[in-house]
């Protein structure tokens, strides 16, 4: 990619309420550090000249007990700037850990996105596990970089709830750690770039997946927004929060010792008050500030807020602090640099206590503000402390480390001072988004640049990019490109140099391995679409990623082993070996002569309550399979996803298996060897017979249709009923050349 060329960056960030002013940070737990991140993260990237758009794409939310904003499609949030919300799932707003069964659909729709606004990125950059697994399912299916950031992992959040005495089982059914962490795993394995903010996270944390490859991690820091955390300057008036916090205080000038976090275990707030409560000392220091996101009714949050909380104030209650600890209800993000201010304006502290922190973004809006700190030694706050030079880490379960750091900068000034200087100007040495944004654009354009290297040229074939076709040629191999080598080398030879929008891709009976087998034998182009097992199963790109949400819509009311019950023993039915049998197939050889007709059998299958496609093959060759599936609706659904009219697809065929596929008002070609079965497509549009057989069948049906060139679908079939009749070079249907409409199956997609 040119050094010149402007950047357009995808960022995705599924989970959480996020919009451009007004963040409700603290609301819940999906909506915090990792919101404020992405919205920084998305500004300061517009602001660089090389970048032409940033879409920060979330999930639409239409709920009346939030905000309606979280319903709005798109919105501005700076020049070059959008957050991008698509719908997937229900409206409703859902937690992250309810999101998991929703993210194929997530992944169509966001590939409808970019198809139809023609704003494909040039990067993708996934933000938490599960946009790690959608982005890197569009990076694959688009052929286009993906960047991964996971701000906290599965697996490092498993142990530690272990570690707390947290069941295996009660771990699981709380956070889906399973699911999350193969989404990781995935994540990690598909992206061209790890983005960390800490040598922590690359030593301790992506050390523990199977993918973690270090030559793949960057640790760039976020940065901080500097022109809004910045040291007091002069007084200021008293916002809402401060007003609210001062009429706790029975003397609210005292030194602050503030915390800002939400009420979870993990964050340890329970700690601090220990400590603040059994140090006279510290009382006598100092007020304890703890902001702890909004609320409204303790009774209405989520369990383990509840509890933590409960226990807060409970420990308030013990130890007799009503006047010197504040409790906040709710606060507006606008509020908080502002509150920072008031705290280093009576010389307070910052704590963070948390049993882990991945980052600390709010150590370094502190730090900004010329507040000093004590941190966790677990995690970010060690690089923070490395760089700024501006506070203490303490053990979070060792109250005495706690007590100590704290009463040494409340009450030693040299201490203080020293502490605040270092931070601010440290803060701005290290922690700018501009400087992130120069780290950041420099790593991406290195692996841009080595995405740009020449693909792989097969038989002189260039292989294209999803994301560059707009016409497909699919074609079943046995009998169809098979049976004449002469003619299948110039066929191969025909797409080779075809031009880059146009496509190529194998539809057949066939397994995936076995395909795969038969494309290294073959000598076989390189296909950009894998439809296999009888239009069970499609595979797409270089690296012939599966199309999940296709199992998962065609998965519906599907019993193989039932069908079995049903057919095994069955006059003249004889099961095909186990290589032939997939999750989605149930294949058979019969015997015509003593078995079942095909109408016979789907009745059986309808009395017994089953619902399955029965496919028949030169005569012999039985597949059943679920009703949604077959190589036809699979046409469909790739004409639908990828955003092709369904004249821009070409099929060839030769038997019943490629029945589907020729029939769905695509442009039909059967080869001139084709079997009795497909001699009922002769009244279908846009079927023609081909009197060449085999490779030269489909060479002769490309040119029928100029598919390389102008689309045209000839309308002699009409002008001459005798010839739609005979098969010599004849095709049925309209012929006006209408175009088809590309359709697919809409409940995936809903």
């Amino acid at each position: 990619m040119s050094e010149d060329k402007k950047l357009k960056i995808a960022l995705i960030s599924l989970h959480g309420l996020i919009r451009g002013e007004n963040l409700e940070l603290g609301r819940d737990e999906d909506t915090g550090g990792q919101t404020r991140y992405v919205l920084d993260l998305a500004r300061a990237l517009s602001a660089d000249p090389g970048v032409e758009r940033v879409d920060l794409i979330t999930r639409q939310v239409v709920d009346e007990r939030v905000s309606k904003d979280y319903a709005q499609l798109e919105e501005q949030i700076a020049e070059k700037a959008w957050i991008i919300r698509i719908p997937f799932g229900p409206k409703r707003y859902l937690g992250k850990t309810k999101l998991w069964p929703y993210l194929e659909v997530f992944v169509d729709q966001c590939l409808n996105y970019f198809r139809k606004t023609d704003r494909v990125p040039d990067v993708i950059h996934g933000h938490y596990a599960d946009a790690g697994y959608g982005g890197g399912q569009l990076s694959r299916l688009l052929g286009i970089p993906f960047v991964f950031t996971g701000h906290s992992l599965g697996r490092v959040k498993r142990q530690r709830l272990l570690d707390a005495g947290v069941s295996r089982e009660k771990a699981e059914t709380r956070y889906s750690l399973s699911t999350r962490i193969e989404a990781e795993e995935f994540a990690l394995e598909t992206c061209s770039l790890i983005c960390t903010s800490t040598r922590q996270e690359v030593k301790e944390q992506y050390e523990q997946y199977e993918n973690y490859i270090p030559e793949r991690m960057e640790v760039i820091p976020p940065g901080v927004d500097l022109g809004s955390f910045h040291p007091p300057e002069g007084e200021e008036a008293a916002t809402d929060l401060e007003q609210d916090i001062r009429s706790f205080l029975r003397e609210p000038d005292k030194p602050m010792i503030v915390a800002m976090a939400r009420p979870d275990e993990r964050k340890n707030l329970e700690m601090l008050v220990k400590v603040y409560g059994e140090s006279p000392p510290m009382q006598r220091a100092a007020n304890l500030v703890l902001v702890m996101g909004s609320r409204d009714d303790i009774r209405a949050m989520p369990p383990g807020q509840r509890t933590v909380l409960t226990n807060i104030l409970t420990l308030i209650d013990t130890y007799g602090l009503y006047g010197q600890a504040a409790y906040p209800k709710r606060h507006r993000a606008e509020e908080v640099a502002p509150l920072y201010r008031r705290a280093a304006r009576t010389r307070g502290v910052f704590v963070n206590p948390a049993l882990t922190e991945p980052f600390g973004l709010t150590l370094l809006e502190a730090a900004a503000s010329g507040l000093p700190i004590v941190a966790t030694h677990d995690g970010g706050p060690s690089d923070i402390i490395a760089n700024c030079k501006n506070g203490l880490l303490v053990d979070p379960l060792d109250p005495e480390a706690i007590r100590k750091a704290i009463l040494h900068i409340l009450i030693e000034p040299g201490a203080w001072d020293e502490f605040s200087r270092a931070g601010i100007e440290n803060v701005h040495a290290h922690y700018s988004w501009r400087r992130h944004v120069q780290r950041y654009l420099r790593d991406v354009r290195e692996v841009l640049k080595e995405a740009d290297t020449p693909p792989a040229i097969i038989r002189g074939r260039q292989t294209r990019r999803l994301s560059q076709i707009d016409r497909l040629i699919l074609t079943d191999i046995d009998n169809t490109l098979t049976g004449d080598d002469g003619a299948m080398q110039e066929f191969f030879r025909l797409i080779a140099e075809a031009p880059l929008h146009v496509g190529f891709g194998i539809a057949t009976g066939r397994r995936c391995e076995e395909v795969m087998r038969m494309i290294h034998d073959l000598d076989i182009p390189r296909p950009e679409v894998l439809i296999t097992s009888v239009g069970t199963e499609i595979y797409y790109g270089k690296n012939f990623t599966m199309d999940r949400s296709w199992h998962k819509h065609i998965g519906f009311r599907w019993e193989p082993e039932r069908v079995r019950e049903v057919l095994d023993g069955q006059p003249g039915f004889y099961r095909q070996p186990d290589h032939e049998q997939s999750a989605f197939k149930v294949s058979y050889q019969i015997d015509p002569a003593v078995s079942p007709k095909v109408n016979r059998i789907k009745r059986m299958l309808r009395e017994n309550g089953l619902q399955a496609k029965v496919v028949l093959s030169h005569g012999m060759f039985l597949d059943v399979i679920p009703t949604r599936a077959g190589s036809g609706v699979s046409v469909r659904h790739i004409a639908y996803k990828w955003n092709f009219p369904l004249e821009h697809i070409l099929a060839a065929g030769d038997s019943g298996n490629d029945e589907g596929m020729l029939s769905v008002n695509a442009l039909g070609v059967v080869v001139g060897n084709y079997g009795p079965e497909l001699e009922k497509l002769r009244k279908y549009p846009r079927v023609y017979f081909a009197q060449a057989p085999h490779a030269a069948g489909i060479i002769e049906g490309i040119r029928y249709y100029n598919f390389l060139d102008q689309i045209t679908i000839p309308n002699d079939a009409l002008t001459d009923p005798d010839k739609a009749a005979n098969g010599n070079g004849s095709r049925g249907g309209n012929g006006n050349g209408s175009s088809g409409t590309a359709s697919g199956p809409a409940e995936t997609h809903a």
